[in-house]
């Protein structure tokens, strides 16, 4: 049965100079549960970063409680910490390797930190670059590999000491597309083969979506939501929220309207074309301006925000098309 692996009770973190007080983090709560990959999301600046080195103590807290698997992390002596942060590995944008060491002896790091001795440490090392896909690697040095292979060595060195939680720190955000997926899914199988804990740090609402169950949104230090990942990219509600999941304002030129709806696609609805018969059937002319929507298992996700006719009865009978459709429709006030 799954339990809160993490729970972050009223947090505050200050930083302070001569001048003045920074509050980066304002009295935050939430519970991440065993063996799920929770996402907190935030543009730059919204103090994520700093969350996550609250949660393993990195950064000291200026107020609150982290409880990690039941234990009171301020309530530890230095050595029981060191201990419990055995059991969080961590995984850094940039990496972090140790350039002067290959591969086999990044992976070994951590356990020579633990004292394991050098014959377990080595076997356990070759075992996890099998994991991860870099066996023939191992006697490589950072150098010489890619930004998704010095990546997959991190994940592996994190998973060093066995740990019960991962955290990922912009993990993906110095790699391409490509290469983000494949560490994205990685991720994702050792999330289900190990039932390892993940919590994914980003202002990426692509790596939420393809990767998270649940999603905490930040910004100015405050957590402004929580929720399923479906439900918060359907249906969100905080503004900050919107900011994330829903695109700037577009400017449009010759169409005469600045009546807007956005269509929502959450796995109800299949993913037929369903704007191109809407324009058949209905004899309307729409104008998209945004969409980022996907198929999964033949059924459609994502969203479709669209200009329609400013006429009630053209625009009645659009929206009513689309909802016997079975999909979400509602209105965006001043899209355009």
């Amino acid at each position: 049965m799954s339990y809160p692996i993490i729970k972050i009770e009223n947090l505050t973190k200050n930083f302070f100079n001569k001048a003045n007080t920074i509050e980066v983090l304002d009295n935050i709560s939430l519970e991440i549960m065993q063996g799920e990959i929770f996402g907190i999301i935030g543009m730059s600046g919204a103090g994520k970063s700093t969350l996550v080195r609250c949660i393993n103590y990195l950064e000291k807290p200026t107020g609150g409680k982290i409880i990690f698997d039941g234990k009171d992390l301020s309530a530890l002596s230095q050595k029981e910490l060191n201990k419990v942060r055995q059991s969080m590995g961590m995984i850094f944008q940039q990496f972090n390797l140790l350039m002067q060491r290959n591969v086999i002896q990044n992976v070994c790091f951590p356990l020579e930190i633990a004292k394991v001795d050098k014959k377990s440490a080595k076997k356990r090392a070759l075992e996890l670059l099998e994991i991860v896909g870099l066996k023939d690697k191992a006697y490589a040095y950072p150098s010489q590999l890619s930004g998704g292979q010095k990546q997959r060595v991190a994940i592996a060195r994190a998973l060093a000491t066995n740990p019960k939680v991962l955290l990922c720190d912009e993990a993906t955000s110095a790699l391409d597309p490509a290469t983000t997926r494949s560490i994205l899914k990685l991720l994702k199988e050792i999330n289900q083969k190990m039932n390892i804990t993940i919590v994914i740090i980003t202002h990426e609402m692509s790596v939420v979506e393809e990767i998270c169950q649940r999603v905490a949104i930040i910004e100015g230090g405050v957590v402004a939501e929580i929720g399923n990942v479906e439900d918060i990219f359907s249906r969100p509600k905080s503004q900050a929220a919107k900011r994330i999941v829903l695109p700037q304002r577009q400017y449009i030129e010759n169409f005469d309207t600045k009546r807007c709806i956005r269509i929502i696609f959450d796995g109800r609805s299949s993913f037929e074309p369903v704007i191109a018969n809407m324009i058949l059937e209905c004899k309307e002319i729409v104008n998209i301006i945004f969409a980022d929507t996907k198929n999964i298992d033949g059924q459609a996700y994502g969203q479709i925000v669209i200009q329609i006719p400013e006429d009630e009865k053209s625009a009645n009978k659009i929206i009513t098309y689309l909802k016997d459709k079975g999909l979400v429709v509602e209105e965006v006030n001043d899209y355009v």
